[in-house]
């Protein structure tokens, strides 16, 4: 790697050529604050926060922006000086002077990155006073936005445009009418907003956040007349340790259960069980198309945010999406069938809980063709954050709890339900049944390499018995389009193809915890996240799903096989061809 030489507050450092002044510092482990900047998707010098003075070839010295200057050899650069510190304090008191200062009452007090600055620079948050925009919430979907508290910063904009390749929201007027919104000042529920939640997780600040479902939840394991039942994705057990100060990529199941059953739940469950569920009905239905001349490729179906995209952007391909619910809707669909009739309960005594990873999550339990037994399948969807937030707000001292586990009778689930949460993994589960029930016999290794990593698109050719089997995958909207578009072109001949909304896949979910800018320059939470479930799947027993004995007995209990009559019934669904 080629290095230059800068000197920044006075020491000498070798940096890579190439670098910004900001990605100099930081790789010098000295901090310089920012607002609008994200790595690869927001660097547009825009909040003035990331102020620092350089001198190049002996010039005296200036003010530039750090997350957009190139750094050069020879640069001399100064991170904190009065002229610095005067400049962003005044910078942050103009954001005061147009923001709704709510803090005690703001979902992201404590975590939010305006709040933390403001209190660093010791900021007159009365400093400039006059005219203050207002702007009516817009709530009309699961992500609510209040321009109220917006700081123009663009994160979120360039997150649905340059990240997801959506660009439903974006700046409209100008000067100090400037807000973000989408064309027309139509609300999100009129644009083809896919309800990702990426906005959610790239806002600094309080301006956009899901809608909290929480004191509904409560409310019911209140109820005595309620049955409250809860699921947990498998990536949430990677990431809720997140909202109680553990480093990004901590295992913490047990506590989690631990949590989940002192809040009151009456069963707390795995979805890894209906993960496995997912693959049996899935892997079937893809062999049934191959074997029969049905729609190929197939695209799985468990992203909500997918979905949606899909019927936006790409109604031709809904033909090709698996008609299996997803594996929230599954659990939901066989609670108030199958464990309903075993326990005597009326479906409409059931309240399911969902904790999931995922914004759009919460639009799904709304969808038609969810409701199996009568009633939702799902009641209610709650984030990783909703989750965490439940628990503080109860009192529970979530680092002092023992580690517990999931109650049964949904307690047992495979590894290869628990990789579903990363890039790649419902594909690997999915290749890990087909092989076996193609080539009628164990597999060597069950790792599927080519489908792992945080790339956007992977493409891999497999022989199967007689089958030769082509399969992508892309995490991202914007990947989607790639490979779709690929698809339509002829350029790409796959049969199978695994899509997340999510960069990453759900470990990098709209609903995860939200970290500042700093730790997304420095960490791939993508990887370090998708690092638990695939150290689970490495140290697990049982890390096929066809193998889940559970599984089994619902099908020799209940189900029949995989596809029959009720299978489609309780666990598939169709979609809706919505255009733009």
């Amino acid at each position: 790697m080629e290095t230059i030489n800068v000197k920044i507050n006075g020491v000498d450092y070798a940096v890579p050529k190439g670098s910004t002044v900001l990605e100099a510092a930081r790789a010098a482990k000295i901090e310089i604050p920012t607002l609008c900047y994200l790595k690869d998707i927001n660097e547009i010098g825009a909040c003035r926060l990331c102020l620092v003075e350089v001198s190049e070839g002996g010039r005296p010295f200036r003010l530039v922006t750090a997350c957009v200057y190139p750094a050069t050899d020879g640069m001399v650069v100064l991170t904190n000086t009065p002229r610095i510190n005067k400049s962003r304090k005044t910078n942050l008191e103009l954001l005061l002077s147009n923001h709704d200062r709510k803090c005690l009452s703001c979902v992201r007090s404590t975590t939010c990155e305006l709040q933390k600055l403001c209190l660093e620079y010791g900021v007159d948050e009365d400093k400039f006073k006059g005219v203050k925009n207002e702007y009516k919430i817009d709530n009309s979907t699961p992500i609510i936005r209040d321009n109220n508290k917006c700081i123009l910063c663009r994160r979120c904009v360039a997150a649905c445009k340059n990240m997801q390749g959506i660009g439903v929201i974006g700046a409209n007027d100008r000067g100090f009418d400037t807000h973000i919104g989408s064309i027309f000042e139509k609300p999100l529920s009129e644009t083809s907003c896919i309800n990702c939640g990426q906005c959610i997780v790239a806002c600094p600040v309080g301006a956009l956040y899901e809608r909290d479902d929480t004191d509904k939840v409560l409310d019911a394991i209140a109820d005595p007349s309620k049955h409250v039942l809860i699921c947990t994705a498998p990536s949430v057990r990677a990431q809720i340790g997140e909202c109680f100060g553990y480093e990004p990529g901590t295992d913490c199941e047990g506590k989690m259960v631990a949590a989940l059953k002192r809040l009151g739940f009456d069963g707390v469950y795995d979805m890894n069980l209906t993960a496995d569920l997912t693959i049996m009905e899935e892997a079937t239905e893809f062999l049934g198309r191959v074997n029969n001349g049905g729609a190929l490729p197939m695209i799985t179906s468990c992203s909500p945010g997918w979905i949606k995209y899909c019927e936006h952007y790409y109604p031709e391909f809904t033909e090709n999406l698996s008609t299996c619910k997803s594996p929230q809707q599954m659990f939901g669909a066989m609670a108030k069938t199958y464990y309903a009739e075993k326990k005597g309960w009326d479906p409409k005594d059931i309240v399911f809980v969902s904790a999931i990873p995922c914004t759009a999550k919460k639009f799904e339990v709304g969808r038609p063709g969810q409701s199996a037994a009568g009633v939702p399948d799902v009641d209610i969807a709650i984030t990783t954050r909703e989750v965490g937030r439940m628990i503080t707000k109860v009192g529970i001292d979530f680092k002092s709890l023992p580690d517990e586990a999931f109650d049964d009778p949904f307690s047992v689930g495979s590894s290869a339900g628990a990789i579903f949460g990363a890039t790649g993994g419902v594909m690997e589960a999915a290749l890990r049944t087909a092989a076996e029930i193609i080539e009628g016999k164990p597999l060597e290794k069950l790792e599927f390499d080519a489908v792992r990593g945080v790339e956007g698109v992977k493409v891999a050719s497999y022989k199967l018995g007689g089958i030769n089997l082509n399969v992508a995958v892309a995490s991202g909207t914007a990947n989607a389009k790639k490979v779709l578009d690929a698809v339509k072109s002829g350029e790409l001949d796959v049969q199978f193809i695994e899509i997340m909304a999510c960069p990453g896949g759900c470990v990098n979910g709209g609903g995860q915890p939200i970290q500042p800018a700093s730790v997304r320059m420095t960490t791939d939470l993508r990887a370090v996240r998708a690092a638990v479930l695939y150290n689970d799947d490495k140290n697990s027993d049982l890390r096929k799903s066809h193998e889940n004995s559970a599984v089994k007995k619902l099908y020799d209990e209940y189900l029949g096989e995989p596809n029959s009559h009720k299978a489609h019934e309780i666990l598939h669904t169709h979609y809706v061809k919505r255009g733009l």
